[in-house]
């Protein structure tokens, strides 16, 4: 099947191998694209809710598209791809009202190495920079790259920068950091190149926990609270013991 295009609806439907589609909706970040992204996930949860598209087996949404895995032995992959161009042109922008989180970030100058920088670069004081990350509310478009990273929306424009022109062979877990214009948090130890601005004491993925294991999850907002280094060390050693429960950081129940 041929990759198909609204000009109305500018909806793209890309092949993914042999068992899945891409229904794309455009090429940037923008929370109106995610929220045709959730429109299409939902009705297409509803047609599943109905006995229709039953060779569907995971759904996964980003920022600007959905890719839908099917079993080709369950159903015919041409047809589904034309349930889904028609779905993606019918389904309304949907906002989820996720669940919202205040989550703790130590900005100190060894846990912050990007910090300086950015704020030199654009003409900020430390203490701006802070205070724009700390007044924003980010939301969670998709977790990707590794169980738990979150790409999270609403940068302030000042705070915009690229990634490092060398990328570090080690970034430290629960890095609070920025690149382009998202936001996001390493949830382990491991290569990246986005510029680090803190450290959250919280983890952001716990396998103990088999029903959701990342912490956040798309749709959910999120704002940063700055802590000093004391309360941070004290945090951290409590999570590490088990001793803080992630509900104590939800400003308001719901989910996503």
């Amino acid at each position: 099947m041929t990759s198909e295009m609204s000009q109305e609806k500018a909806v793209r439907l890309l092949p993914l191998g042999d068992t899945a589609w891409t229904v794309e909706f455009g090429d940037r970040i923008d929370p109106a694209l995610h929220a045709r992204v959730i429109g299409l996930l939902d009705a297409l949860e509803t047609a599943r809710g109905r006995g229709e598209c039953g060779a569907v087996v995971d759904v996964v949404p980003t920022y600007r598209s959905l890719t839908v895995h099917y079993d080709p032995q369950r159903g015919d992959g041409e047809a589904l791809g034309r349930t889904l161009v028609a779905l993606a042109q019918s389904a309304g922008a949907v906002r989820r009202e996720g669940r919202r989180w205040c989550i703790p970030v130590c900005f100190d100058d060894d846990l912050a190495p990007d910090l300086n920088d950015l704020a030199a670069t654009k003409g900020l004081t430390r203490a701006a920079v802070i205070e724009k990350m700390t007044s924003t509310c980010f939301e969670v478009y998709m977790i990707g790259f590794m169980p738990g990273f979150p790409y999270m929306g609403g940068l302030p424009a000042e705070l915009e920068m690229p990634r490092l022109a060398s990328p570090r062979k080690a970034v430290p877990a629960r890095s609070v950091a920025v690149a382009g214009s998202m936001c996001a948090v390493y949830p382990w130890e491991s290569p990246g190149g986005w510029r680090l601005l803190g450290r959250t004491p919280m983890p952001m993925f716990s396998a103990a926990d088999e029903t959701a294991p990342a912490l956040l999850a798309s749709g959910d907002r999120v704002m940063w609270r700055a802590i000093d280094r004391a309360e941070f060390d004290a945090m951290e050693a409590a999570a590490q013991r088990g001793e803080i429960a992630r509900d104590s950081l939800l400003v308001q129940e719901g989910r996503p």
